[in-house]
């Protein structure tokens, strides 16, 4: 119960967030946005329409119509984010704030963007949308969320280019880069991991060297070469980013012949990780 409530407490700080990137930074500078965002600010430049009540009314269709994609609680997280994204477009709908250089407008449009959406899908949820889409692309394409959202985001905002000019879309692709990259460092943390597999001869000093000198784990994997048929073990290790060094000097002492590829881990979950009832 605890949990759930620090989860709607953090949806409500990202849609206060992305709200204030929206009415801070982006209609002050005829700026473009992504998804259902950017089709209502569009629909504002055009008629006047109020960004909040038209977000509530679109999202809520396609609420209706890609529910069943996700899981219950993504749901009931996402309607919590729509509504409160809602509110806090008209409630901040007249801030604002002095600042006449666009570009920086623009970074700081994405970076308010992206720490607004990262929290909102960091605790399970979406601002529906593109999002639903991009979470969509996750599940049965195992597409990146961020960059998912991007691919989607992009096609919303060029179709602005008739409304905001040339020059506004420039400013709005680099936002949207911007909140991508941002929204992918709120989502997977500040400490990404990396997934090693080594191949060597001398695999068993590796392996006891990584516990002595790095307190991690090892796991053997056994294969065979192709062309030889020779059996192999096959060291896998995963370990933060601020160790790769540390290993490949360890793998370095002992074996300069080793084959050794490096992967990106989203998720770690087990024991000297993430406890994965959490």
């Amino acid at each position: 119960m605890k949990k759930r409530i620090m989860d709607i407490f953090i949806i409500m700080i990202g849609a206060l967030i992305f709200a204030l990137a929206v009415n801070l930074f982006v209609i002050p500078n005829e700026f473009g946005e992504g998804g259902v965002t950017g089709l209502t600010i569009i629909l504002y430049y055009l008629f006047q329409w109020s960004p909040g009540l038209v977000s509530l009314i679109l999202n809520a269709i396609l609420l209706v119509v890609g529910y069943k994609f996700l899981d219950k609680r993504t749901t009931i997280y996402t309607i919590i984010a729509v509504v409160f994204n809602s509110l806090f477009l008209h409630l901040t709908e007249h801030w604002h704030i002095e600042s006449n250089e666009l570009i920086i407008n623009a970074i700081f449009a994405g970076v308010f963007a992206g720490v607004g959406i990262g929290l909102i899908i960091r605790v399970g949820g979406t601002t529906a949308g593109s999002t639903i889409l991009a979470r969509i692309m996750n599940k049965y394409l195992d597409w990146n969320v961020s960059y998912a959202l991007l691919f989607f985001d992009l096609i919303v905002a060029f179709s602005s280019y008739f409304i905001i000019g040339a020059q506004s879309l420039m400013f709005t692709i680099v936002l949207l880069y911007v909140g991508t990259k941002v929204m992918d460092f709120i989502i997977e943390g500040v400490n990404p991991k990396k997934a090693i597999t080594i191949v060597s001869k001398q695999q068993n000093e590796i392996a006891e060297q990584v516990n002595i000198v790095m307190d991690r784990g090892v796991t053997v994997l056994y294969g065979h070469g192709h062309y030889t048929k020779d059996p192999k073990e096959i060291l896998y290790i995963v370990i933060s980013k601020q160790e790769v060094s540390t290993l490949k000097k360890i793998v370095k002492a002992i074996d300069k012949d080793a084959f050794i590829t490096i992967h990106d881990v989203r998720d770690v979950f087990g024991e000297g990780f993430v406890d994965i009832s959490k």
